[in-house]
């Protein structure tokens, strides 16, 4: 129900975009802010993962965000991220939501969980 989310990366910068659709509005008829929550939320993801040039998953543990305007039906929504530090377990960044006309949507910043090893969930042990 989210998507469908288009994805453009040039060199280490990742780009998230959506056409809103009814479907992701709420009875006020503006984009639902779990809707935008869930973009800004990938949007760092894959900032920091194109940045510092990760093949790995990377999932959140903590993420801030600031309502700044609507979006509606038929709006495009378009994300950008700054990374502002890589650690070996950690990385900060902040991202925006922009519209079209680049006004700025949603702000957030988060922190996400750079893993050891490949970052993939184990598949389970068959029983023996």
């Amino acid at each position: 129900m989210v998507g469908p989310l288009y994805l453009k990366q040039e060199g280490r910068a990742a780009m998230l975009g959506l056409l809103v659709e009814e479907r992701h509005t709420n009875p006020a008829g503006i984009c639902h802010g779990g809707m935008l929550m869930t973009i800004a939320d990938m949007q760092i993801g894959v900032g920091v993962r194109a940045h510092a040039e990760l093949r790995k998953f990377i999932p959140t543990v903590n993420m801030t965000v600031d309502f700044i305007s609507a979006a509606k039906a038929g709006d495009w929504i378009q994300g950008s991220t700054d990374v502002h530090r890589v650690t070996r377990n950690f990385a900060f960044a902040s991202c925006l939501l922009e519209s079209a006309a680049g006004e700025t949507i949603l702000r957030a910043n988060g922190i996400v969980k750079i893993p050891s090893g490949d970052g993939l969930p184990r598949k389970p042990k068959a029983d023996s």
